[in-house]
Order: C-alpha cells, then sequence, then structure tokens
C-alpha cells in the first residue's frame, strides 16, 4: 500500500462529510503537482495535502484542528517533517511555514476551496471553465465564498514567490486533472 493510500484511509476514517473530502483531494492534488514542478517528493507532499484537515469534524475548532491531529498522526507513525508542515497551515499554532512544502501547503489551500466556489456557480460547473480573471473578480466579491480568506490566497502565492495569477493558473490545471473525483 502507498503512503497516499494509506493517509486515503485516515480520511475516509476520520471523515464523512463527502465535501471536506474533496477539499482534501483537491489540496493533495495541488500539492503533488507543484511537488512535481520543483522536482520534489511527489508522494510526501500529496500526503501532507490529503491530511491538513483530517481531523476537522472531530476538532473543528482554532484551540483543537489541526494540534490534536497531529498527535493522532504522531501516535500512526508519522514524521515531524509531516506534522510540522500540517501545523503550519494554521497561523494560530505559531508554526511558521519555513520549508518548500510547509509554504505550499498554505498557498494552495483556501485557492483550491475557492476555485472549487467558482466552478459551482459556473452554468456547467465545471472547473474547465473558470478563468483566472474571473477569480480575481470573485475575490473582490466578499459576499462570495465568504469563509474564503483572500489575504491567504495572496500571501500564501507570495510566500512561494509566484505571481497570483500564475498560481491561480497552476492550482486550477491541478484540480482539473482530478475533476472526476471532485464531482465536477
Amino acid at each position: 500500500m502507498t503512503e497516499t493510500e494509506k493517509a486515503t484511509e485516515i480520511v475516509h476514517e476520520f471523515v464523512k462529510n463527502e465535501n471536506l473530502r474533496k477539499h482534501m483531494y483537491a489540496v493533495a492534488e495541488a500539492m503533488r503537482q507543484y511537488a512535481r514542478k520543483f522536482g520534489e517528493d511527489e508522494e510526501k507532499w500529496a500526503v501532507v495535502g490529503l491530511l491538513h484537515d483530517f481531523d476537522w469534524e472531530i476538532h473543528p475548532n482554532a484551540e483543537e484542528h489541526p494540534i490534536k491531529g497531529s498527535e493522532i498522526l504522531k501516535e500512526r507513525g508519522y514524521s515531524e517533517e509531516i506534522l510540522r508542515a500540517i501545523l503550519s497551515h494554521a497561523d494560530y499554532t505559531g508554526v511558521t511555514r519555513e520549508s518548500l512544502m510547509e509554504k505550499t501547503l498554505f498557498a494552495v489551500d483556501e485557492l483550491s476551496g475557492f476555485l472549487v466556489a467558482c466552478a459551482l456557480v459556473q452554468p456547467s460547473k465545471k472547473l474547465e471553465d473558470v478563468k483566472v480573471e474571473s477569480v480575481i473578480k470573485k475575490m473582490k466579491k466578499k459576499e462570495f465564498a465568504r469563509n474564503v480568506n483572500r489575504d491567504d490566497i495572496i500571501n500564501g502565492a507570495a510566500g512561494l514567490g509566484v505571481e497570483l495569477n500564475e498560481h491561480i493558473e497552476f492550482v486550477s490545471n491541478a484540480l482539473k486533472g482530478i475533476s472526476g473525483k471532485l464531482g465536477m
């Protein structure tokens, strides 16, 4: 069994909400594609993307997520590198983003959810019909996908040293590759 398959089993064990699962699949794919682009370990990066929110249903608050979840993962043998990356995706944990993997997780997390929201308001409900320009326009509309932190999207791209439009296009293309798995 691959590491991705093991991580997927954990997701299915802890996450019953299908939309939350799809979010983690999306983040995992964006992580995998950035790992490929950067010449990094695709499997490890995908695992981080899969597991970053696995504990949200059992710990849906800043006091516990992802801190309690990282304890579960530690008990299951996950490395400090993976735990640190997961902890770093939430500003309130106090774990700074230092590695490229940590910066990438932060950069793709909110954007993945925002891109799915953008697709869902298209008549076709397809990622293929989401254009970078429309994503930028929707980011300016506070009432659209109001739970998505726009500053995190902007700062995530900056933290990677990638221009925002390029980052949106890259993540969008990554998600298009698994649109069936995302139900789009």
